[in-house]
């Protein structure tokens, strides 16, 4: 289930990126600072769900050793 959540995490950080290329989206829509935070977050998702499901994979795997 994560590595779909992973999945869909990382197209819709495609999406977004797109409609930020055309201007659709503003990068204003919640800031820290001058950093947007859905321009931290949305590239760091996948990442964080595809490693939390190998990490879900590998302790299922070990545990009942």
């Amino acid at each position: 289930m994560l590595m779909v959540i992973g999945a869909i995490a990382s197209y819709v950080d495609t999406v977004y990126s797109i409609l930020e290329l055309f201007g659709i989206t503003g990068d204003n829509l919640l800031s820290i600072g001058s950093m947007p935070v859905v321009s931290i977050l949305l590239p760091c998702l996948p990442v964080v769900f595809f490693i939390s499901a190998f990490a879900v994979m590998v302790f299922r795997k070990y545990r009942g050793r």
